[in-house]
């Protein structure tokens, strides 16, 4: 689904712990969802509704339906973006999915797992190929799940996006990779960053977004961290420092 007029909208991103309820991990990223207002682009650390519940690997895969449901439910006037595993053809992947107006408008698989942490034993890797930019109320949408944070092939295919999110599990022993990274990312794509790991002790806590010209706004408190999305922003960016990357005209 795409769409040729652009609208402002807000960006948002999430912060919460995800625990072993999986209804109750629902409950709470609706809850959030609810509060952000019409217009809003959401995005939720990965697989924040069942972590990598492996030991439970039937009822997490089982409960992407039901989460599936509840989000296009609540997508309307919204563009929610999150990720969950699921069983597609009789292998699992880690989806990222967007939800936009009650419609699933893009899904894909995360092209490079970490395997530090032993995500290719429980799970097959999506291609880059899938990898691409999706336009959504006139606005260039990437994603980045985690780790593939570190591939300078994917910051390729990225290229032109107005907006990159990064939802994400990532470890707090690398906590400053993930704040350098992202914030460099918004930087050399000359674009918005909305980064949002998850708020579990073993992950960096990190809810941030990161304008065009690099300024970071950042919290590990807050549970809905929101700026303005500025199209003009972008486009100022790519016309005074031409460093190749298209831009459109804002008025």
């Amino acid at each position: 689904m795409m769409t040729s007029k652009k609208s402002h909208y807000r960006l948002c991103s999430l912060l919460f712990v995800t625990g072993s309820e999986y209804e109750k991990n629902l409950s709470t990223l609706l809850k959030l969802i609810q509060k952000t207002p019409n217009h809003s682009l959401i995005v939720a650390p990965e697989v924040c509704l069942t972590g990598f519940d492996y030991d439970n690997m039937s009822a997490m895969l089982a409960f992407a339906k039901r989460a599936t449901e509840a989000l296009l439910e609540h997508s309307f006037e919204k563009i929610i973006i999150c990720t969950m595993l699921e069983e597609i053809d009789g292998k699992v992947y880690n989806l990222a999915k967007v939800f936009h107006n009650g419609e699933l408008v893009f899904q894909r698989a995360k092209a490079r797992l970490f395997r530090f942490g032993g995500e290719h034993n429980y799970m097959e890797e999506g291609s880059d190929k899938d990898f691409k930019i999706v336009e959504i109320e006139g606005i260039k949408i990437a994603i980045f799940i985690c780790f593939e944070l570190r591939f300078k092939e994917l910051w390729k295919r990225a290229e032109g996006a107005d907006v990159i999110v990064t939802p994400s599990w990532w470890g707090k022993a690398r906590s400053e990779h993930f704040k350098v990274i992202t914030q460099t990312l918004a930087i050399i794509n000359q674009c918005y960053v909305v980064a949002s790991d998850s708020g579990n002790e073993a992950c960096t806590k990190i809810s941030a977004i990161i304008s065009p010209q690099g300024v970071v706004y950042r919290d590990d408190k807050l549970e809905l961290l929101t700026q303005a999305y500025e199209p003009k922003e972008v486009a100022l960016m790519r016309r005074y420092l031409d460093v190749g990357i298209a831009f459109e005209n804002e008025n």
